[in-house]
């Protein structure tokens, strides 16, 4: 057997250990390749917006690559690190520290290569899939049909070959073969119980809490000024819970002899402290990770919902439309435009007197005319008395910003007081504040500084045609129709690639950040059989020891993220504060999905992981 067939046999023989390595690069390849893919596309050269989009996801496809490399790098030293018996046995055998260098070298670049391969090829079965996907997100004029990608195949194959190869490099150049006696007894080496310090422990609570305090507390710009103190506050505390706080309440609940001599919580939490302040770097990095993928697509989504609902308040109604000196041939056109299109709608049509009040113009509208407005988008009506006033604030200037009413007086320069008794909110007429009176008060006003003639039409029938009809007005009246159905296909249109770069490299966060303990747990598996091996002589039942490995298993997944959740929920939670916008139903399902995935993740690893125990229990 030659040294490159050992080194291929070792990875072949150790599947357990470099499958979830071997997926998640693979994975990552996969990501990466589809980006090129889209790079590399026909259809997205030419114009602005295609050519903006291809750019995007460039630089999306340099992000992965570079998280890659430390992705990469951080796995290998994990694998070294749970291999350290078997680098002991090598160099009884007469293996050299150059020789061992030398087969992780090789080990690392057979896994690399094949990684490599894999992604190119999972990207080209589901590539048509992508591209599919792609055009209803992206929302691109031009059809993404499917190519054969050779750039994106070349690019991608050097590029993860060459950065496998340094990965291999830097490794194997790093390793330190250390004493052999602790190379074969490092895993059964005493370490002794880790002692948290009060001190530091206070100051994790401390920090977490006042950091969520802040993040609470602040509205508006003053979001923008805390972020940096608060993400540092955050970042400590984490690594201080991990390494300090959790330690602390697992030594609190095990000297607490009630909770600890009940059931099977002994066996449960006789290492877990250990355990907890050991992978502390690992669930202080998964959950930084996982907090930057759950806030970055929490805001994407969120900023796109917030920019729609604006448009949406802002443009109610199907169309709008102000006259000018061609308004009946305009308000002809759009009636025309509708028919050919098929569809129907309610009209609203109104002259708006707009009158000089210091220095300002303020638009007096009568009760009628309000009224039927109102009506058109399905707001409800006011009832105003001969006498009274009400002033009316937009919904979409007001949207986003705080409530800060207060009645006052106005007078014109006519003479004319008035002096509102309400106010209300309302999207009826595109203006920002504006006065309702009474049509009988509306009569005894004098002349007005300036009038418009504004029309609204609201389908009601063949409302899945809008944007066809909106396409052929935008260009016959460019200047004088507004739809907000069509304007938010725009902000869709122009947002898409954005969401669509964003959400990969947000999943392949995730997906790291999962692997990340999935090579944690693993790392640490051979000593988990030997002491439930040992513990099933002393009577555990097979359902009290799968119990007890849902458990602890459980909680060294989920730990970490659990606190991304909190962190992300914080976060999302102050942007809500910076638009004055709730995103609590985009935040939970932002969330939510992500904590689905992992709940998913979870059953999948925990499966595996109590069937390796109970073939060692049952030897």
């Amino acid at each position: 057997m030659t040294f490159r067939q050992f080194a291929f046999n070792n990875v072949a023989r150790n599947k357990r250990l470099y499958a979830a390595y071997f997926l998640s690069s693979m994975f990552t390849v996969m990501v990466f390749f589809t980006f090129s893919i889209f790079a590399f596309h026909p259809a997205l050269s030419g114009d602005d917006m295609n050519s903006s989009v291809a750019q995007g996801m460039n630089i999306a496809a340099g992000i992965i690559y570079v998280f890659s490399f430390f992705f990469i790098l951080y796995s290998m030293s994990s694998f070294l690190q749970s291999r350290k018996k078997e680098f002991g046995l090598l160099m009884i055998h007469g293996m050299s520290m150059k020789q061992i260098r030398s087969m992780v070298f090789l080990e690392n670049m057979i896994i690399g290569f094949f990684a490599t391969l894999g992604g190119i090829v999972l990207g080209l079965v589901f590539a048509k899939a992508i591209l599919l996907l792609a055009e209803n997100v992206l929302i691109i004029d031009n059809k993404l049909n499917f190519y054969i990608p050779s750039q994106a195949v070349v690019l991608t194959f050097v590029s993860f070959i060459v950065l496998f190869f340094f990965i291999s490099v830097f490794v194997s150049f790093v390793l330190r073969s250390g004493k052999l006696i602790d190379l074969l007894k490092g895993d059964k080496k005493s370490k002794g119980e880790p002692k948290a310090s009060l001190l530091l422990t206070l100051l994790a609570a401390l920090l977490l809490g006042g950091g969520y305090a802040i993040a609470f507390v602040v509205k508006g710009m003053l979001v923008i000024a805390a972020m940096l103190p608060v993400t540092v506050m955050v970042i400590i505390g984490t690594y201080l819970l991990f390494t300090q706080l959790s330690v602390f309440v697992i030594r609190r609940l095990k000297n607490k002899e009630s909770f600890s001599w009940r059931h099977t919580n002994m066996i449960l939490f006789s290492d877990l402290s250990y355990r907890m302040k050991d992978n502390a770097r690992t669930f202080f990095l998964v959950a930084i990770i996982s907090t930057v993928a759950f806030s970055a697509i929490g805001t994407l989504y969120g900023f796109q919902t917030f920019l729609s609902a604006g448009i949406e308040k802002a443009n109610p109604n199907t169309f709008t439309y102000y006259g000018d000196e061609q308004e009946e041939q305009d308000v002809a056109r759009i009636n025309a435009t509708l028919q050919e299109e098929h569809m129907k709608a309610n009209k609203a049509h109104a002259e708006l007197h707009y009158y000089d009040a210091a220095g300002d113009s303020v638009l007096i509208v009568k009760q009628s005319d309000y009224n039927r407005f109102a009506e058109l988008i399905g707001e409800e009506t006011v009832n105003v008395k001969d006498g009274q006033t009400f002033l009316v604030k937009s919904e979409a200037l007001t949207f986003g910003l705080p409530n800060k009413q207060q009645n006052r007086a106005i007078e014109l320069e006519s003479g004319v007081v008035l002096d509102q008794e309400e106010i209300l909110q309302s999207s009826a007429l595109p203006s920002s504040d504006y006065y309702i009176v009474s049509d009988n008060d509306y009569e005894k006003l004098p002349a007005p500084a300036d009038i418009k003639s504004y029309h609204a039409w609201q389908a009601t029938e063949g409302k899945q045609h809008v944007l066809s009809a909106a396409e052929k007005l935008y260009q016959q009246l460019p200047y004088e129709v507004t739809s907000g159905e069509y304007d938010i296909y725009q902000l869709n249109k122009g947002y898409g690639p954005i969401m669509f770069v964003g959400l990969f490299i947000g999943i392949v966060f995730f997906v790291s950040a999962g692997s990340f303990l999935y090579f944690r747990l693993y790392t640490d598996v051979d000593g988990d059989k030997q002491k439930f091996k040992m513990i099933a002589k002393m009577g555990l039942s097979e359902k009290e020891l799968k119990k007890v490995l849902t458990r602890q298993t459980a909680i060294l997944f989920f730990a970490p993220i659990i606190v991304a959740l909190i962190h992300g929920a914080v976060a999302l939670t102050a942007l809500s504060h910076l638009f004055f916008y709730n995103l609590a139903k985009e935040s939970a399902i932002v969330l939510g999905v992500f904590l689905l995935i992992q709940i998913i993740y979870f059953f999948v690893v925990r499966l595996f992981y109590t069937k390796q125990i109970q073939a060692a229990v049952h030897l």
